[in-house]
């Protein structure tokens, strides 16, 4: 791009040059060499000129990477794919420009997105909202995500989220043993004025937790877990809730552990176009099972 007019910030121009890209996210791309001001890296806030060329350098989505992606996919035909997403791995960057411009992803940390960029680069071509996205998992839980490949299929599997007619397992390892085998928590979700984080709250949304107790130790529990509702951090905050916060939750009340021992196991839902039940499964990652193997032989 050449620049044309009255001296202006390198950040401001290349932000209002390129669309869906924020201020913060073109400072750092600014602050990382990957835009150059004739030919030559520079501060974002060097005033430009006229005649002054600028270049940037974004990854492009055409190469296709398909190693990571297909270590963990368990399922794919033509309409959508199943992911079992490693704990510790985002599935979006914090930074809203992936929506507008994925290719931003690629220079961001390792997520599942990045992951769906290089290996499917048609999901972003093809224009499919949130690249296929259909629900969420938190960065440190492990387990099941369904991604759509084409928009009809995002369309049928968001709205069967929506209307609550997907059934979801998950599987935790809690502090303490529950009274009763089976229970359920019915408590409202939300974050009020002056909260640090979402919780309990009378004014909140409603959110409705299942739960059976599989395992028991001394002192901690192996539970299957039935989210009813798709509140943010629901499982963790409804088991807290109880007194039975999750192993390796620290926003939770949970005790330190080497990861959140927290994973979803399986999902129950309509498959798109063959308009059938599926279920799909994926067990408890070594990790995991390590973890409650241990807990167990230290009580």
């Amino acid at each position: 791009m050449i620049f044309e007019g009255a001296p202006e910030r390198l950040d401001i121009f290349i932000t209002r040059s390129e669309t869906g890209l924020s201020r913060e996210f073109v400072k750092r791309l600014i602050l990382e060499g990957r835009a150059l001001v004739n030919g030559k890296p520079r501060k974002p806030s060097l005033l430009l000129e006229p005649g002054d060329s600028v270049t940037i350098d974004l990854p492009a989505m055409g190469k296709k990477e398909t190693a990571h992606l297909d270590a963990i996919i368990i399922y794919e035909d033509k309409d959508m794919l199943a992911v079992a997403k490693p704990a510790g791995i985002p599935v979006h960057p914090n930074d809203s420009n992936w929506e507008r411009r994925p290719e931003t992803c690629l220079i961001s940390e390792e997520t599942l997105v990045s992951m769906l960029l290089r290996a499917r680069p048609e999901l972003g071509n093809n224009k499919v909202p949130r690249m296929g996205l259909v629900h969420r998992l938190d960065r440190d839980t492990s387990g099941l995500m369904l991604v759509a490949k084409t928009l009809k299929a995002q369309t049928a599997l968001q709205t069967q989220f929506r209307e609550r007619l997907v059934e979801k397992t998950y599987v935790g390892v809690v502090a303490g043993v529950p009274a009763k085998k089976t229970g359920s928590i019915d408590a409202p979700i939300g974050r009020a004025s002056g909260f640090k984080k979402i919780k309990v709250w009378e004014y909140g949304r409603a959110a409705q937790t299942d739960f059976k107790v599989t395992e028991k130790a001394k002192k901690h529990s192996l539970l299957e877990v039935y989210p009813r509702t798709g509140r943010t951090n629901q499982i963790r905050i409804h088991l807290e809730f109880i007194g039975h916060p999750i192993v390796g939750d620290r926003l939770y009340g949970g005790e330190r552990g080497t990861r959140l021992l927290l994973h979803s196991r399986e999902i129950t839902f309509i498959h798109p176009s063959k308009n059938k039940k599926m279920t799909l499964k994926v067990e408890l990652p070594e990790d995991f099972q390590r973890e409650w193997v241990k807990i167990k032989k230290a009580e």
